[in-house]
């Protein structure tokens, strides 16, 4: 079976992250090259970096993702995985990675994501642009019950 590999670009995320980078620019320029101004021009450079896009990765043995060029990635076992299904995230979930309540989001855009309920009781979201892709070839590897 060919491994599912699908990348999200985080369009807003780079629109938002691009103006705060023209804007810091702006600021570093206009205070004579400060280094907290140049600072913060590396800082969201770095974010934007790392935070454009999502790519997720199946194969018959684990489910993987990585942000932007890979500095931020994780790995789940396939046979730690009890069910996945479908979720919409509420708007205010927004992007990035961080605990929703339930367990960890991982997201770069949008509000649909496929959740991992793992054997050990925790969750995850990845947030996708595919969720019917993602959620088909998770099915299509995991053991028929």
């Amino acid at each position: 079976m060919d491994k599912y590999k699908h990348t999200q670009i985080g369009t807003l995320l780079i629109i938002a992250l691009g103006a705060g980078v023209l804007m810091a620019g702006y600021m570093a320029v206009q205070l004579h090259f400060n280094p907290g101004a140049l600072a913060l021009v590396i800082f969201l450079l770095v974010c934007l970096g790392i935070f454009a896009s999502l790519t997720v990765e199946v194969d018959d043995q684990t489910l993987k993702i990585q942000f932007g060029f890979g500095v931020i990635r994780k790995v789940f076992l396939l046979r730690q995985v009890a069910s996945f299904r479908i979720v919409e995230n509420p708007w205010y979930y927004a992007w990035g990675i961080h605990f929703f309540g339930k367990g960890w989001l991982y997201n770069v855009s949008g509000t649909q994501a496929v959740e991992l309920e793992l054997k050990n009781g925790k969750k995850v979201r990845i947030g996708t642009d595919d969720a019917t892709g993602l959620m088909q070839s998770i099915s299509a590897r995991l053991p028929k019950k």
